[in-house]
Formats: C-alpha cells, structure tokens, sequence
C-alpha cells in the first residue's frame, strides 16, 4: 500500500508522513472476486478496512430478509464502531465488484487513533453518522414490521366476519324471494282474518324469541329433535332445514297443532305452506342477525385500528390508557387465540391522560408483542393498571422463560437484542424507552424471573 492511496481519504490528510508509511507497513491487503462476502452479520470484526478499490454493498436481515441499506466505494473505510464498540458486526458486506482493501489490525488502529486528536475526531463524527443512518434504516423497519403485523392479523380478523356476512346475503336473497312467493299463494286462497292473526302473532313471537335470545342452547336442542319428529310425522319433506330455527324462535309443537289444524285435510300445498313460512321467516331472522353481528365486528375491528392509530387527530390527546391497551390487544387477537390467556385488572380511577397516542400504544405494541413471542403462544398475559397519585403505573407481564441477568442490563440499549439474526431488529425495547422517558417524561423498568417478566411503565398523570 502507498500512501498516495491513503492521502485520497481527508481521513489520512491529517497524519504525518510519518504515520503514513506506518499504516502502509502495518495494512494487510485483502482481495475480493464480485460477489464474495467479506463479512456477514453477527459476525466478530475483522478490524479497520480501507477500501482501494470497487464497490461493496451494506445489507441487514430484517424479518428474514436480507434489506440493502447503502454501500461503500472507494476510497473509503469502515469497521471502526465495531472496534470501539466491542460488539459483533451488525450488517453484511457482500462486494459488488471485485475489490481491493487493507486491513489494520485492532490494537494498530487504536493506536493510531490515540496518537492523533484530529483522526481520533474525524471518526467519532463518522460513528456518529454512520449509527444514525443504521438507527433510522432500522427504526423504519421496525415501524413497518410492526404495521405489517398489525395488517396480518387485522385482515385475519375481519375475513371471518366478512365472509359470514357475505354467506348471510347470499343466503337470505332465494329465502326473501320465496316468502314473497307464500305470501302470494295464501293471499289468494283466502284466509280468514282471525287466522292470519294467528300466523303473524306466533311469527312476531318466534323474533322477539330469535333477537333476544330468549331461548336458552338446551332447550333448543330438545325441542329440536321433538320439532324434527313432528314435522316428519306431518309429511313435510327436508323436515331437519326446519327444525332449527322453529327450536331457535320457541316454537311449541301444540301451537303448530293449533295453527295447522285447519289445513290437515288440505292435498295441496297450502298443507304445509304455513308451517313453512313460519320455519323459513325465522331462519332469514337468525341470518339477518348473524350478519349483523358480523358487520358489527367489522365496524368494531375498524374503529380499533382507528383508535389505535389516532389518524384523526393532533400530536397530543387526552386518551384512555385502558381503551388503548385494549385496542392493541383486540389487533393481536389472532395470534392471542392460539393458546395465551389474557388476564385484566384494570384500576377504574385511572383518569385520562395527556399522551401522544400513536406513539404511547407503540409502547403496548412493542411490549406485548414480545410478551407472546416470550411465550411462544401459550401462556398468560397480565394486564395491570394502578393509580398512584400523581402517576400511572401499567405493568404487562408473561409467563415466558424469562431474560438471563446477563441480558437484563443492556436490553434497553439501541441494537441490542435477544433474538437470532435476521428475526430481531434491536430497537424496539430502545424505541418503548425513547417513548416514554423522552416523550412522556416517565420511566420503565424490568423484572424477571422464569415464568414470569414484568415490563413496568410509569407515567406522570399531570
């Protein structure tokens, strides 16, 4: 290596010729074929690199993905955050091109930084730049991870309902087209008005019956098989599509007697036309029900997320803490379902408080999130809330295997994190604190143990 080399980075334009030539003895080359990774990520650093020559590209596993987040070209250098640092490498470094760098070693890197005040300045302020680019790459993965967690399970959440609610109109349309049909056909035999009566009193029964559910599962089920028998006995074919929902509306079988005595004798299809316009009026009552309650749990998914997100209104609000934790957990009810029980005891004197809302229920996300991946999606999440005064105090707490002690004193620090390469980002225990010290002026602390970790979150209440 020649110094003119070095000269071309304002790095080395600060030392003397002297050490110079030192970096040129001291620098092992390295060559790289295109493609060819000097380095991956989780890796132990290789020391302080110059970059002579082509082109390497910076990428990071996010969600299992391997994401570009820049690259060098020469004239460059990199490696020393993980020399000051003592941590692992946390990108991957995969050339482009084919390339030629120069190695120094760690202990002659740290002596040329110690020697000179002005090289030792111009790669602090290169740490300094580099960790934030790094930190907002990452901060923005994890926004997006976050959201897209959120998205999977809110759209796992609605297709049930939505698609209830479209079986629901389906099925009502061919029952709605043969009422009217009946409604024809008895119109034209006749009935007597007191008749008439009769049939529409023990319908309007049968729904008040359906909405209400004034008939308990049970009997239901009783009276079904006892309606089911019955109905056969009377002749009418398919007698089980009717059974249900005559069982679901109260229905007697001395009332059917009653209502069906004078038709007995009747060959034709007025004989159990009334039978099944009563059957067939409280199944389109139990559908039109059935997919109410699913656009309910539509409208109710919506407003969650919108709550959530707080998308209509300003930087601050005042806000039910209660309300958002909830919000947050009726969006993660897709993967609670799969074995997490959830317990609650929540502190009713809790007042609303004066919050940025999207950013404190990134704080529930974050925790609660991690609680169920703690417990590998069995266990129980607690939900705790506690007036203090002149404080809230809200702890969420699992039954997971716990964080070593090791672990427990750095899990608030930017990159840092429990999970394998490629799973974890580091920053959402970094961002929760950032949330709440630096936005909220509270604090957080941790408590853990073998089945069981606490996340502990105080906020001021004024």
């Amino acid at each position: 290596m020649c110094t003119q080399e070095l000269l071309k980075l304002e790095l080395f334009q600060v030392l003397p010729p002297e050490r110079l030539n030192w970096v040129c003895d001291h620098a092992e080359a390295i060559d790289l074929k295109a493609q060819e990774v000097l380095v991956r990520e989780g890796d132990a650093a290789l020391g302080f690199l110059i970059l002579t020559k082509g082109r390497i590209g910076v990428t990071r596993y996010s969600d299992g993905v391997e994401m570009p987040i820049g690259q060098h070209e020469a004239p460059a250098f990199f490696g020393e955050t993980q020399i000051l640092t003592g941590e692992v490498v946390p990108v991957t470094l995969r050339s482009f091109t084919d390339c030629r760098l120069y190695r120094l070693k760690e202990e002659d890197f740290l002596s040329l930084l110690h020697e000179c005040r002005a090289f030792e300045k111009i790669i602090f302020q290169t740490v300094t730049v580099r960790s934030r680019g790094l930190e907002s790459f990452i901060r923005s993965r994890e926004k997006m991870a976050a959201l897209g967690t959120l998205a999977a399970g809110l759209a796992h959440e609605l297709n049930n309902p939505a698609a209830a609610l479209v079986r629901a109109l389906k099925d009502v349309t061919p029952a709605l087209i043969e009422l009217q049909r009946m409604n024809l056909v008895t119109g034209q035999a006749g009935l007597r008005e007191a008749e008439i009566e009769q049939w529409i009193g023990e319908r309007d029964r049968g729904y008040e019956a359906i909405v209400n559910k004034l008939v308990d599962p049970v009997t239901i089920g009783d009276r079904e098989d006892e309606l089911l028998t019955w109905l056969e006995d009377y002749g009418i074919e398919d007698a089980w599509n009717l059974a249900t929902p005559l069982a679901e509306a109260g229905v007697e079988i001395k009332t059917l007697e009653q209502l069906t005595s004078p038709w007995r004798n009747d060959s034709g299809e007025l004989r159990e036309m009334g039978v099944r316009w009563l059957g067939l009026s409280f199944e389109v009552m139990s559908t039109i029900k059935g997919g109410l309650r699913s656009a309910e749990r539509i409208s109710e998914l919506v407003q969650s997320m919108k709550s959530y997100s707080y998308l209509d209104q300003g930087a601050q609000q005042l806000v039910d803490v209660h309300q958002g934790i909830e919000d947050t957990i009726r969006l993660f009810s897709g993967k609670l379902k799969q074995g997490i029980t959830v317990k609650r005891s929540y502190d009713d004197t809790v007042p609303q408080i004066l919050v940025y809302g999207s950013e404190l229920n990134q704080v529930w996300t974050n925790l609660i999130d991690n609680a169920i991946d703690a417990m590998d999606n069995k266990g129980i999440l607690e939900l705790t809330t506690k007036n203090k005064g002149d404080r809230l105090v809200v702890t969420i707490t699992d039954s997971g295997s716990g964080i070593s002690v090791e672990m427990r004193s750095r899990i608030f620090e930017p990159f840092f994190t429990t999970k394998p390469v490629g799973k974890g980002t580091g920053l959402g225990l970094d961002m929760v604190r950032r949330i709440v010290e630096n936005r909220h002026h509270g604090s957080i602390s941790l408590d853990s143990n073998p089945g069981r970790t606490t996340f502990s979150v105080c906020l001021p209440l004024h």
